[in-house]
């Protein structure tokens, strides 16, 4: 790219798309409709559907990119986003395990390796950090985000995510639409951008096919609705696998 976007630029095209674009909902429930309707086990309806209302917010976010005319800066191996705190509710979480529970054996196996690595390296910083309260704290991203502990999935060695097709929506919606140095030379870049709106979607969509299943009188591994109430960060989580 020979001319990177400004920061005034990249608002006025964000101011833009909200006047203009219109989030396509439906698509986000059909795929839960399709799935309730599948012949096959619980646990594949609900593993599947989490993965495809995914990909169904990657693919919102590049219609809005096609809209406005931004293309993302961020690269393979860039890899500064993954040092913020990622907080998840318990349902998506057992999903994510879930789903890496499914991965195969030798891909399995080595994310369980890094992560035992991970918490003997981190876990005493780790502990201190998710003390930290999400809820309460307007600075716990920059306390986290300071303390340069990396996301548990993160391969520092190659900078790539371990499992990147089921990251959840705080990594999916991060995006740099300008010069990727500015990541690089910042805590917290002012200059990139958000889609995390899109998780009123995705999380709409998939509590109400759990709340479908829950009423089925079948959620398989899932607590409904005790797991979506309980929130807490990924590292958190990640410490039982």
């Amino acid at each position: 790219m020979d001319q990177y976007l400004s920061f005034e630029e990249i608002q006025d095209k964000c101011s833009h798309l909200s006047n203009v674009y219109e989030i396509d909902e439906d698509k986000f429930y059909q795929i839960v409709e399709k799935w309730a309707n599948q012949e096959t086990s619980t646990e594949e309806k609900i593993l599947n559907s989490f993965i495809e209302l995914l990909q169904m917010v990657s693919k919102e976010m590049s219609k809005m990119e096609k809209v406005v005319q931004m293309e993302a800066t961020c690269r393979m191996g860039c890899a500064f986003c993954c040092y913020f705190p990622i907080v998840i509710n318990e349902m998506e979480a057992k999903i994510m395990k879930k789903a890496i529970e499914n991965f195969p054996e030798e891909r399995r196996n080595r994310i369980k390796h890094h992560l035992s690595n991970y918490y003997q390296q981190y876990g005493e910083k780790i502990e201190s950090l998710t003390q930290l309260d999400f809820n309460e704290d307007k600075d716990f991203k920059l306390k986290y985000r300071r303390s340069l502990v990396p996301c548990p999935l993160l391969d520092t060695k190659t900078n790539q995510c371990m499992a990147y097709e089921i990251r959840p929506i705080p990594c999916r919606t991060y995006v740099n639409y300008t010069d990727p140095d500015v990541c690089e030379q910042n805590v917290m870049p002012k200059e990139t951008v958000s889609f995390e709106f899109l998780y009123e979607q995705y999380m709409g969509a998939l509590n109400e096919f759990m709340q479908f299943l829950y009423d089925e009188g079948n959620t398989a591994f899932i607590r409904y609705p005790d797991d979506v109430y309980q929130t807490d960060y990924l590292a958190s989580w990640l410490r039982s696998m």
